[in-house]
């Protein structure tokens, strides 16, 4: 397999083409960034560590049936996966009243929802990811039913397993965004899952353990990502 030219650059991972026409290569910097890329830093082993904790959740989701676009981990920095179709259209599931939830209806932060919330918005960046609905994803053409109704589906699913996963460490798994895309036809999970775009507490003390230290300016970023790989049986390089 060979690495070729760069397809696009994001605010955090970069994508590269390679000599086969339905795989990329997916490469995680350093680069982090906050508030709709106002807040920005590089910090040291960031890239690293998404990319060695990336790996391990796509495999467990893998191993409970759900499809995703991981195929492997090529180095400490990238991976192979799946050229797709992506959708433009991000869930969100909410187990723990936390960030945008709590600002747009002044509900108390930690509150359990019950049942875990979903919502949609549309990934795009200029316009902040709206939040909309499924009425308004089928009429603008960024999903049909039938695929929302399978992401939904799937999300759930992920709730399924990692919320487990976590709590077996010893945190709480308060919210999370997926993406999704189309490979042979195939609704199938995208883009990565890691500290970046979800939200850890640990369970007895509540202390977060995600990107809202970067948010928030908490430090610890990567130490404390690094640990929620630890908890729950990620061994990451030197």
């Amino acid at each position: 397999m060979e690495k070729r030219q760069e397809l696009y650059a994001g605010k955090a991972k970069s994508v590269y083409t390679t000599d086969d026409p339905d795989l990329l290569v997916l490469q995680f910097r350093d680069d982090t960034s906050a508030f709709d890329g106002k807040k920005k830093e590089a910090l040291a082993r960031k890239g690293l560590v998404n990319n060695v904790f990336n790996a391990f959740i796509m495999e467990r989701l893998e191993d409970a049936g759900i499809p995703t676009h991981f195929e492997k981990r090529l180095s400490s920095t990238e991976s192979l996966v799946k050229k797709m179709e992506m959708i433009p259209v991000e869930c969100v599931v909410r187990n723990i009243a936390a960030g945008g939830l709590v600002k747009r209806l002044g509900v108390e932060e930690g509150m359990t929802l019950t049942p875990p919330t979903f919502e949609l918005f549309l990934k795009n960046d200029e316009k902040g990811d709206p939040m909309i609905n499924e009425s308004l994803a089928e009429t603008f053409g960024w999903a049909k039913p039938e695929q929302l109704a399978k992401m939904k589906d799937l999300t759930f699913k992920v709730n399924h397993v990692l919320k487990q996963l976590f709590t077996e460490g010893g945190m709480l798994l308060v919210d999370y965004k997926l993406e999704f895309g189309i490979f042979n036809g195939q609704i199938v999970l995208g883009d990565e899952f890691s500290p970046d775009g979800c939200r850890l507490w640990d369970a007895n003390t509540r202390e977060k353990m995600d990107k809202d230290r970067f948010r928030q300016g908490l430090g610890g970023v990567i130490e404390a990502y690094e640990e929620v790989g630890r908890r729950i049986g990620i061994n990451f390089p030197a």
